[in-house]
């Protein structure tokens, strides 16, 4: 039977090792008091294949985190107030536009110095444009400012990063030479307009019940079963209509707070969450090739901090055009500064369709990894710097 069989499964070698040295740089981040977030990072940084080589099931480790960022989806729009997010539907929509263009014309000023034609000043645009959910999300939490209004209008823009991702794919694999077909992109507005119609139907209606809720309510483990089956299957539903799986969850934990359910579902989904959102970070840490980064680090090192000063300033000013205080202007900047998850596939991607090179796509790794590590200090660096105008602003 295959519960006796006495070879160790590579699989739960993987998790153990991962587990173990979780644990201790858990302890000594919480020593130093810095984010959980980089020590994920860090951890996958040397667990991985570039440094001590302890996990062989990279694949493995990266769905768990597509996972980990699925859920920590699901999870916000559980907290997220939908009547905030409509409320400022012109920041996230115009804003985000805006935030791109000026990304792109940001980058065509320095191109010169590169030399870069005209599709690689269009992919670092995208590249830079995004910020990361995940980081935010996290900071934003640990700060206990998600439901302020910063937070929220920042929620606003990521959630509009995310569905713009879609035009963003088809637009490098045009520059590419692949040709999107005309079903994919039927399903994709098919979908689009599926997802506007459901949050429109919750707006109206306010208060959804879900169905069998009283014989749920009854047994713990088929809550378990059925918050599962909510998160993952909205998911599933986005990815078939080639839409994001996140922004499917999403979707999924604003029916769930509509329903009032929220209670039991957080608490079937918790333990997943935590574990599944530090594999999402460790994957990235698999993903960084050290040996390159080291030969590179001061380029990169320049390249990153020039992104980080250039977001900040380019989120800052957006926010100041729709007319938002200075004080929130600038924090909600440093918090959009850095270069966000999904820019790992808007570079693979580009890289697929020969647009980057292996050593320009090695660079963007490397940019992003580090992006996200250096992140929180980032902010804490804004809030340093612009003390005085950030207490006296009530975010």
């Amino acid at each position: 039977m295959p519960f006796l069989v006495t070879e160790i499964n590579p699989v739960f070698s993987n998790i153990v090792v991962l587990s173990m040295v979780i644990i201790a740089a858990g302890f000594i981040f919480n020593l130093l008091k810095q984010p959980s977030i980089i020590s994920y990072i860090l951890v996958g940084i040397l667990v991985g294949p570039h440094v001590f080589g302890l996990i062989t099931n990279e694949a493995l480790i990266s769905d768990f985190g597509s996972l980990g960022l699925v859920l920590l989806l699901f999870f916000l729009g559980m907290e997220l107030s939908l009547d905030s997010l409509i409320k400022n539907w012109k920041l996230a929509v115009i804003g985000t536009l805006f935030q791109i263009i000026f990304s792109i014309a940001a980058i065509a000023v320095i191109s010169s110095i590169f030399d870069w034609n005209f599709n690689k000043i269009i992919i670092f645009g995208f590249l830079i444009s995004l910020s990361s959910t995940a980081v935010i999300i996290k900071v934003l939490e640990g700060r206990k400012e998600l439901d302020t209004k910063v937070g929220q209008q920042v929620i606003a823009i990521l959630l509009a990063q995310d569905i713009l991702i879609v035009p963003m794919m088809l637009s490098i694999n045009y520059m590419g030479g692949d040709k999107p077909e005309m079903k994919e992109i039927l399903l994709q507005a098919i979908g689009s307009v599926a997802i506007i119609a459901i949050l429109a139907w919750i707006f109206y209606k306010k208060q959804i019940k879900l169905p069998f809720e009283k014989l749920i309510l009854r047994d713990h483990e088929l809550q378990v079963f059925v918050a599962f089956f909510i998160c993952f299957g909205f998911s599933l539903l986005t990815a078939i209509f080639h839409l994001s799986a996140a922004l499917g969850a999403f979707v999924a934990g604003i029916i769930v707070a509509s329903s009032r359910s929220t209670n039991w579902v957080h608490s079937s989904l918790h333990a997943f969450h935590i574990i599944f959102v530090a594999m999402f970070f460790v994957s990235i840490g698999l993903m960084l090739d050290i040996s390159f980064f080291l030969e590179n680090y001061v380029r990169v090192i320049i390249l990153v901090v020039t992104v980080l000063v250039i977001n900040n300033i380019i989120n800052g000013v957006v926010f100041k055009i729709f007319k938002a205080p200075l004080c929130n202007s600038i924090y909600a900047g440093s918090l959009l500064a850095q270069i966000g998850e999904f820019s790992f596939i808007i570079g693979a991607t580009a890289h697929l369709n020969g647009i980057l090179t292996t050593e320009e796509y090695q660079i963007v790794i490397s940019a992003i990894t580090l992006s996200l590590v250096l992140s929180p200090f980032w902010i804490s660096l804004i809030h340093r710097l612009f003390r005085k105008k950030l207490s006296a602003c009530n975010f």
